[in-house]
């Protein structure tokens, strides 16, 4: 029992960091450089994963698969999470750089390594789709607010200016529309013509490996300089401490299977790489952020395997 646990967990884990680290060794070996891989990040992110979401909803059920509770268990262990990583900010001296603590110790990698894992173990991403659902358009109201309010720059927005932009982040979010396209689409019972559905699985199928290849390319090992005491504080609170706070009451409230690999990744899983690109686009200096990106990543890897084998000894998975 004990080695198929760990076969199970490793088997989850391990095809995901291995893409990863495929990306990280094609930009070191010169076949993806900082521009192609900027480009394949931006294009995984506006069509690839917007597609495979659209492809999971569109053909499922999704008056019989919506678990309002577990949205609703979603958006507060969120809320909730976002706070916890707000007071570990105040223990830092330096105010401009509250804000990426903050980020970087609560926004997970929702979108891309959430879809990896639940696809990877159950082979779809209806329950993932349903986290993203109660989770990103948190993270982006966060985010968007948060960096603007500790903003090292003077010309720092309105408040109405700040409501119009964030607003407009969750609007035209790539994410957010693929799925409330593909929901939209299922609720509607549209049929979909053999032309449409190959070619949008054509897309979704691209998405996973490609993007795990991208976030892989984008590491900087030279990004570790200074920063280190604070960046593993948020490491541990990124990969254990909300995972240990929040699966508990998960379980007693009877979540199980894909949607609480899907809650675990949500808890438990690196910080997305998107974090940098906001943070320097809202002026910051980025350092800390790219630096918990690169540790988050690399020990998820170990970190996510041991959580999967708990939940898989306990049976709740």
């Amino acid at each position: 029992m004990f080695v198929n646990d760990l076969i199970f967990s490793l088997n989850a884990t391990v095809p995901v960091f291995l893409m990863m680290i495929f990306g990280w060794i094609c930009r070191r070996i010169g076949l993806l450089d900082d521009h192609t891989t900027a480009v394949l990040n931006k294009f995984t992110f506006r069509t690839l994963l917007p597609a495979l979401l659209f492809m999971d909803l569109s053909k499922a059920d999704f008056r019989a698969v919506w678990d309002g509770k577990f949205v609703v268990f979603c958006i507060v262990a969120t809320v909730i999470s976002i706070s916890l990583a707000f007071c570990y900010s105040l223990l830092h001296k330096d105010k401009a750089e509250r804000g990426e603590i903050i980020q970087a110790a609560y926004r997970s990698s929702a979108a891309v390594l959430g879809i990896a894992f639940v696809k990877n173990i159950y082979g779809e991403a209806i329950m993932a789709a349903l986290m993203i659902v109660g989770t990103v358009p948190l993270y982006n109201i966060a985010a968007v607010t948060i960096l603007s309010l500790t903003s090292p720059k003077q010309d720092k927005k309105s408040g109405r200016e700040l409501a119009l932009s964030t607003l407009k982040g969750i609007v035209t979010n790539p994410i957010i529309l693929g799925i409330i396209v593909g929901m939209g689409w299922s609720l509607l019972r549209i049929p979909q013509p053999v032309i449409l559905e190959k070619s949008v699985s054509y897309l979704g199928n691209m998405a996973t490996p490609l993007s795990l290849i991208a976030l892989g390319a984008s590491f900087r090992t030279e990004d570790v300089k200074g920063r280190l005491k604070v960046t593993l504080g948020i490491t541990v609170i990124k990969l254990t401490l909300f995972a240990a706070i929040f699966l508990p009451i998960a379980v007693h409230m009877g979540f199980r299977d894909e949607k609480l690999v899907a809650i675990l990744v949500m808890l438990g899983s690196a910080t997305t790489g998107s974090c940098f690109v906001m943070s320097k686009n809202m002026g910051h200096k980025g350092m800390i952020t790219a630096l918990a990106v690169m540790l988050t990543t690399m020990l998820s890897a170990f970190t996510l395997t041991l959580w999967l084998f708990i939940l898989k000894t306990k049976g709740y998975i």
